[in-house]
């Protein structure tokens, strides 16, 4: 299917620039600052009060949207290799008490449930880590009882997952570091892969060589997506992408997991075989207009695993009826044709997480995970800049909100 085309052109820089009035770029590659951002607040000692605890579980307390999402990456990749219980929940459990630790996250300082969860919390004894911005109800709440790790860069509300990820992963460090801390990747090395990632993906690289744009491109090409994931952790990153795409760029899709995916494939050719909008059989030629438009449907899969091969297999179901439904790998190494920035060892970021993989197991997937956000946060601001009008004048980016 050959889409229309965009109103910009996504290797001219200079019109991407101007077009990008709300510094949605410039927002999205900010991943690896707040991350750098959090790993400087926990260099100041802000963790010390953790450090021997050994507390009986570690509850992570947040409201909707990015701070949610990071609790379920968390406890996706992290719950069964903890020596405590991770607990989700959107307010206090009445069992927590002097034996816990609670972090609160959230967007909004005047979030009534979230400043009652901290106060609740601090009155039952509980060690308590507070990772919202330091003003209004929160702060009366906390009144310098609790810890607080408010954010230090400024960035569009949807692009605000990787900071909670980094402190959650600070959390979990501090309070269980002989099991699960070899596990957490340090921040400081976590931010320079962001980095990477934000170069490999900048609006200077051409879409050959740019995995954001080339993804961005991919979902810009059909109307209908599906965004699923392979594993857990995955689905819940889908579920981020799908919010972050309607956000940023107005693009509807929908989020399930690959097995809920490959059920309704049969449902899915059927949707797909229905007529594009505007269609009008009556006077359409085939041998003069070609074969009819009809709505086509793209399977996105996040795969955190580090065996491509065995991570395209899954897909090979689609494959029956791939005129109709299409389905692409989206990995960290999937999307490019070209080589990925160094970073300062000499190693990219794929090396660097497959190193970590072989010599600890598990640890390398949050590294990945955190890139394919950084990624999709990207292709998100590229796909709402090829759906935008030309700027008439001067950006006027703002920084965005904490």
């Amino acid at each position: 299917m050959i889409a229309g085309t965009p109103v910009l052109d996504l290797d001219d820089v200079a019109s991407l620039e101007t077009a990008d009035t709300g510094g949605t770029l410039r927002s999205a590659a900010s991943g690896g600052a707040q991350v750098r951002a959090t790993a400087a607040a926990i260099s100041e000692n802000t963790l010390n009060r953790l450090a021997d605890l050994r507390p009986r579980s570690l509850v992570l307390v947040s409201g909707s949207g990015r701070a949610a999402r990071a609790a379920s990456l968390l406890i996706a990749v992290l719950g069964d290799r903890t020596s405590m219980p991770l607990v989700h929940a959107t307010s206090i459990p009445p069992w927590v008490g002097p034996l816990d630790v609670v972090l609160v996250a959230g967007d909004d300082s005047g979030d009534p449930r979230l400043a009652e969860s901290v106060d609740s919390a601090l009155r039952r004894g509980a060690e308590v880590i507070v990772a919202a911005p330091d003003e209004g109800p929160m702060r009366s709440a906390a009144a310098g009882r609790a810890t607080m790790l408010p954010p230090r860069v400024p960035v569009l509300d949807h692009n605000r997952l990787l900071r909670f990820l980094a402190v959650g992963m600070a959390v979990i460090a501090a309070v269980d570091p002989h099991r699960t801390g070899p596990l957490v990747p340090n921040l400081n090395a976590l931010a320079d892969l962001l980095d990477a990632e934000a170069l490999r993906d900048g609006p200077q690289n051409e879409a050959f060589h740019n995995p954001a744009k080339t993804l961005a491109t991919r979902m810009q090409q059909r109307k209908r997506l599906v965004m699923s994931g392979d594993t857990p952790a995955t689905t819940v990153l889908a579920e981020h992408a799908s919010e972050v795409l309607l956000a940023a760029a107005g693009q509807i899709t929908t989020a399930a997991n690959l097995s809920e995916t490959i059920a309704a494939h049969a449902r899915l050719v059927e949707a797909a075989g229905v007529s594009a909008p505007g269609f009008d059989p009556l006077f359409h030629d085939e041998q003069l207009d070609g074969p009819a438009p009809v709505e086509q449907v793209r399977v996105l899969v996040l795969s955190a695993d580090i065996d491509e091969v065995a991570a395209r297999r899954r897909l090979a179901f689609f494959g029956a009826e791939g005129s109709m439904v299409d389905a692409d790998l989206v990995n960290v190494d999937a999307e490019s044709a070209g080589p990925a920035p160094m970073l300062p060892g000499g190693q990219t970021a794929a090396e660097v997480a497959q190193g970590q993989a072989a010599t600890t197991g598990r640890s390398g997937e949050l590294e990945r995970l955190a890139v394919l956000t950084l990624r999709l946060e990207m292709a998100a601001a590229y796909l709402r800049l090829l759906g935008s009008r030309p700027a008439t004048g001067p950006g006027n980016y703002d920084g965005g909100n904490f």
